[in-house]
């Protein structure tokens, strides 16, 4: 798959910051000495992290050079360093790891967070925000088009690249076991966009970019005429033009004992 666009990321760059800092609000720490951002992206939310904590040592990881290359353009002071967070480990356990809008491309939740929640150090919290929107319309549509005769065989892979969440219930369990007291919530974010393309625009960066890789350039025109086609008949637009896109978050801030 193509590196990620931070361009196109951070076009609602507002309104994918807001989450992390409801995530950090909750965060219970006062002065961290270590604090890592997993799936730190453009630096957004690592911002945050180092305005929350500013003297905490933060470094942000990512997988995507083009994200990072843009994080440090952004934080030139913070360390940012290119991981793989299925595999990552810390040299030395961090008192805070943030990861926000990451671990639902990983899969096997029931291990990973457990062992994310092991690095930590004594006192310590993992901040975890994921979507959990596989079933609005806005995901369930990128499958069903999918799904149709000219895209099937191209895209037969690609509704597998995200992991479908646990239940709430199942988070707690895990990190119970693993010696955590643990916050859980959900929240619906509604975000006014400008159209049905604004939708496209939204998705194009994240949820859609499986269901892009494969194709080439004309199948991609394709299949994104045919997904804003479906998505006109999914939500509708408001007097004034815009539409209202609902976007549900699971939210997870485990404290090690």
């Amino acid at each position: 798959m193509a590196d990620w666009d931070a361009g196109q990321y951070l076009k609602f760059a507002d309104e994918r910051t807001r989450p992390a800092a409801d995530l950090l609000a909750r965060v219970p720490l006062t002065a961290p000495a270590r604090a890592v951002d997993l799936g730190c992206g453009p630096g957004n939310s690592t911002a945050l992290i180092v305005t929350r904590f500013p003297d905490a040592a933060v470094t942000g990881l990512d997988s995507s050079p083009a994200m990072l290359e843009e994080a440090r353009r952004t934080l030139p002071d913070v360390a940012f360093a290119e991981a793989d967070i299925a595999t990552w480990a810390p040299e030395t356990p961090p008192d805070l790891i943030v990861a926000n809008a990451v671990l639902h491309w990983l899969p096997d939740h029931e291990t990973l967070l457990p062992r994310l929640a092991g690095g930590l150090a004594p006192g310590g919290c993992l901040a975890v925000q994921m979507p959990d929107n596989l079933d609005e319309p806005s995901h369930r549509l990128m499958r069903e088009v999918a799904e149709e005769p000219p895209f099937r065989a191209a895209l037969a892979g690609a509704a597998g690249a995200r992991t479908t969440l646990g239940r709430v219930q199942d988070y707690d369990t895990w990190l119970s076991r693993a010696g955590c007291t643990v916050d859980l919530w959900r929240t619906t974010y509604i975000h006014p966009l400008p159209g049905h393309r604004g939708i496209v625009d939204w998705v194009r960066s994240t949820g859609l970019r499986p269901f892009l890789a494969p194709l080439d350039a004309e199948g991609q025109s394709a299949y994104l005429a045919r997904y804003e086609a479906a998505l006109r008949e999914a939500y509708p637009m408001q007097e004034d033009g815009r539409v209202l896109l609902p976007f549900p978050r699971l939210f997870i801030v485990a404290r090690r004992a």
